[in-house]
């Protein structure tokens, strides 16, 4: 069973930065994409950003060129992404879903499932 486990978020003021991350844990061999997604109060989950195991990164238009996805080397949290967020402004309040697809599993092979983490809180307001 793979479970996402997200840290981070809370209350910045606009202009301020945080940093989210997100560990994947279960019987996991390696993970083809993993990456943020949030969801606002009466919107629609959408696409923040993402990583794909051979290092492509997509952004959506709203966070270019303020936030950055990356992921860890090491060889203890190689299942691990972080986001983070600079010169947030009040619409980039939402809750943000750490989002991971494509996951080989050691003992079953390939799981196509995806898989959501609980959600952290980012809320921008002075």
């Amino acid at each position: 069973q793979v479970q996402l486990v997200e840290s981070g978020g809370g209350l910045v003021q606009p202009g301020g930065s945080l940093r989210l991350s997100c560990a994947a844990s279960g019987s996991i061999s390696r993970i083809n994409v993993m990456g943020y997604y949030r969801q606002a109060p009466g919107k629609e989950r959408e696409l923040v950003a993402v990583l794909s195991r051979t290092g492509s990164i997509n952004y959506s238009d709203s966070v270019k060129g303020r936030f950055t996805i990356s992921g860890d080397s090491r060889d203890n949290a190689k299942n691990t992404v972080y986001l983070q967020m600079t010169s947030l402004k009040p619409e980039d309040t939402a809750v943000y879903y750490c989002n991971a697809v494509g996951i080989w599993d050691t003992d079953y092979g390939f799981d196509p499932t995806a898989y959501w983490g609980q959600g952290t809180q980012v809320t921008v307001s002075s």
